[in-house]
C-alpha cells in the first residue's frame, strides 16, 4: 500500500484503525448500509438513478478497489453523509467516469493533475493507485505529477 501523503491518521487509506477523528461521533455510522442501491430518500429511488448509482459503483470498485469502496462506504453510511456518497458515486463516478470519448487512464491522469494542483494529497494517493489499475505505468504517474507540479508553480 502506498503511504499516505496527507500525513492524516484518519480515513480509508490512513492504515488506522479509527477511520473517524475525535469529535465527529454525530456523523459516524449507526447501521451497517447497503450500498448495492441507490436511497430512497429525495425520490432518488428512479430507475434512471438506480442505473446510474450501479454503473458508479462498479466503475468505483474498478478504479480505486473494492476494499476501498466498502471502507470509504461504510465510513461515510451515517444518515448525514450517505446522501454525499450517494452523489459522488452517481454523479462522479456513474456519470462522468462511465462516458465514453476517453479511456480510464487518460482520465486518471487528469484526476492526477487536478489533484495536485489543489494539494488534495489524500485523494491524490487513492486516484494513483486507481491510475496503476488503470493500466498507467510508474514513469507516466511520475510525469503527470511533474508535470502537473510545474504547471501549478510548486
Amino acid at each position: 500500500m502506498l503511504p499516505n501523503p496527507s500525513g492524516s491518521a484518519y480515513g480509508p487509506t490512513s492504515g488506522s484503525p479509527n477511520l473517524y477523528p475525535p469529535g465527529t461521533e454525530q456523523f459516524r455510522p449507526t447501521n451497517k448500509a447497503d450500498f448495492s442501491t441507490p436511497l430512497k430518500e429525495n425520490n432518488m429511488d428512479t430507475p434512471a438513478h438506480k442505473e446510474l448509482y450501479q454503473q458508479g459503483y462498479e466503475m468505483r470498485k474498478k478504479v480505486v478497489g473494492e476494499e476501498y469502496v466498502a471502507a470509504s462506504l461504510e465510513k461515510g453510511s451515517s444518515d448525514f453523509l450517505r446522501p454525499l456518497q450517494q452523489y459522488a458515486t452517481e454523479a462522479a463516478w456513474g456519470t462522468i467516469w462511465t462516458r465514453p470519448g476517453l479511456e480510464l487512464k487518460t482520465r486518471s491522469f487528469l484526476n492526477l493533475g487536478m489533484l495536485t494542483a489543489l494539494g488534495k494529497w489524500t485523494e491524490l494517493g487513492t486516484h494513483v493507485r486507481g491510475a496503476v489499475r488503470n493500466g498507467a505505468s510508474e514513469v507516466e504517474i511520475r510525469e503527470c505529477l511533474l508535470q502537473a507540479t510545474f504547471m501549478e508553480g510548486n
